[in-house]
């Protein structure tokens, strides 16, 4: 079993269903409205729920951030590439893919904070490297805001091939790199496309950054030449998700008006 732990983390595992719960750990010194919520929730869905000082929580999370909830639950099940090829519920036909790789990103905080933009922005899927990458830790899950329990997340051994296969099923690989060719809100990412990041301060291995179609930069005017990964990563993938966003809109009042039918004119008698 794995522990989450914090109110966000612990009601969006409960919401997203995926995860099967033991139990559930409260603390007895909180007593609030959305406390109750979550222990509401937590019987409605028959998990068992059991009150316990705010040290024993604290030992059970190994930290003292859990906000009063502790939950230990199955590990996460990660999927592999191939999984991610399969359509999703949440994805209607004909919408084009948007998928994140993240090429050795280490610090736990950056993963969740990118797994919760992504979450935002809409991607369809996530890939993450077995080694050189944060595991999909209580520190991740927490950092997320528990955003990581609504994503797809396949794990890779290698990620250059895991690119490869993702070309062969037409998808763009758009890596970001300080020394890109392209302004990031430049390049047209309405199509299938893989958005990939590095790693802390040295950016894309050399053999993924020559595995990209493209390369996009982020334009800076200050002194420093580049943006910390998850603030790099958040203002790609929401310029992303503008795009596709904006050239919806006349797709869809093309279609809506297709499908309107001509008004009769009345007749001077009806």
């Amino acid at each position: 079993m794995e522990v989450l732990y914090g109110l966000h983390p612990v009601e969006e595992a409960l919401k997203a269903g995926r995860r099967r719960f033991d139990h559930v750990l409260v603390a007895q010194e909180r007593h609030d409205a959305r406390l109750e919520r979550l222990v509401a929730q937590c019987r409605e869905l028959g998990v068992r729920v059991r009150q316990e000082s705010r040290e024993q929580l604290t030992l059970a999370a190994q930290t003292i951030a859990h906000q009063g909830v502790v939950a230990f639950v199955r590990a996460q099940e990660l999927l592999t590439i191939e999984d991610l090829f399969e359509p999703d519920a949440a994805t209607k036909a004909g919408t084009a893919r948007l998928l994140l790789a993240l090429d050795g990103v280490e610090d736990p905080q950056n993963l969740g904070a990118l797994l919760r933009v992504a979450d935002g922005a809409g991607v369809d899927g996530i890939v993450l490297t077995e080694r050189r990458s944060a595991p999909l830790s209580p520190v991740a899950v927490k950092a997320s805001a528990g955003a990581s329990e609504h994503l797809r997340i396949a794990r890779v051994v290698n990620m250059v091939r895991a690119l490869e296969e993702l070309k062969r099923h037409n998808l763009w690989i758009i890596g970001l790199d300080e020394h890109g060719e392209t302004d990031y809100d430049r390049f047209d990412m309405t199509g299938d496309c893989v958005i990939v990041l590095g790693r802390e301060g040295a950016g894309l291995h050399e053999l993924v950054r020559r595995t990209c179609d493209h390369l996009l930069r982020i334009p800076m005017a200050g002194g420093v030449s580049s943006l910390n990964v998850s603030a790099a990563g958040a203002v790609v993938l929401y310029e992303a998700f503008r795009q596709r966003r904006n050239a919806a809109i006349p797709a869809a009042a093309a279609a809506s008006k297709q499908g309107k039918q001509p008004r009769k004119q009345k007749g001077l008698g009806s």
